[in-house]
């Protein structure tokens, strides 16, 4: 336990050293998060109700995607692919180092970075900007949402590791990923509510594992599920985990049997 504390330790120091591009993609989530933060604002005037949502819901939800994804999605594993296809995957076969917890850890110390600067820059935002916020009181609710988050957690890590594992079969890891995020970023909920779609569409995403990463947490924290779809939607999301968990390990001793190095 204590090498893979140190593991996360290490991707802290990592991220400081290259202080510039650090900066620079904070700069861009502060300014990423203001266009859809005055977006909606100016799309919901006060005491006006869209599609179940007021003013202070939507920008609840709209800053709370940003908190919860720069704890579900923020991950190290993007490197994997390119690790596979470097060669360097070999040093880390011969070591006595698990692989899959050697890239959480480097995720927990990615996760924990974010975390701290997200509540720093959204505190600041909430003195500057004062956004009429949505408080929940009810500790059952918080305490679901937390659960949530963790599967979430969990559930991104086996799928954005499991598509690095593209680079046993290919060199072009990166395409994939980017169409990965865009399919992301809109059945994630991570740009609106998901539930404003047609009924019709959204009967259908709610079973894709993308919506219980921010789109289920957020709705949890809103009050807006009872606790029978609270805790449906816990067991789909579990069941997405494990579902990832085996196509993981199979996909990883597969690619193993027809791994060669190349490289270093």
């Amino acid at each position: 336990m204590k090498k893979y504390f140190m593991i996360a330790k290490i991707t802290w120091e990592e991220m400081f050293t290259y202080r510039i591009n650090f900066i620079m993609w904070r700069i861009r989530w502060i300014l990423g998060l203001l266009m859809i933060y005055f977006l909606w604002l100016s799309v919901l005037p006060k005491n006006t109700v869209f599609f179940g949502y007021n003013q202070s819901l939507m920008l609840t939800y709209i800053l709370g995607t940003s908190l919860i994804s720069s704890i579900v999605t923020s991950s190290k594993t993007n490197a994997v692919g390119d690790e596979i296809n470097q060669g360097n995957l070999s040093n880390f076969l011969i070591r006595p180092i698990n692989y899959f917890k050697y890239w959480f850890a480097r995720d927990v110390g990615d996760k924990s970075m974010n975390i701290i600067f997200c509540v720093f820059e959204l505190t600041i935002l909430f003195f500057i900007l004062h956004p009429p916020v949505f408080i929940q009181t009810n500790f059952y609710f918080l305490f679901l949402m937390f659960v949530s988050i963790l599967i979430a957690l969990i559930l991104f890590f086996f799928v954005n590791f499991l598509l690095g594992l593209i680079g046993f079969w290919s060199p072009e890891v990166w395409a994939p990923r980017f169409v990965f995020y865009i399919i992301l970023n809109f059945f994630a909920g991570s740009l609106f509510p998901l539930d404003i779609l047609p009924k019709q569409i959204f009967s259908i995403i709610q079973f894709s594992p993308f919506t219980y990463l921010l789109f289920f947490p957020l709705k949890i924290y809103l009050g807006q599920l009872n606790i029978i779809e609270i805790y449906k939607g816990l067991l789909i999301s579990f069941a997405w985990t494990v579902f990832f968990y085996y196509a993981l390990r199979y996909t990883w001793k597969i690619g193993l049997k027809g791994y060669t190095a190349q490289g270093k």
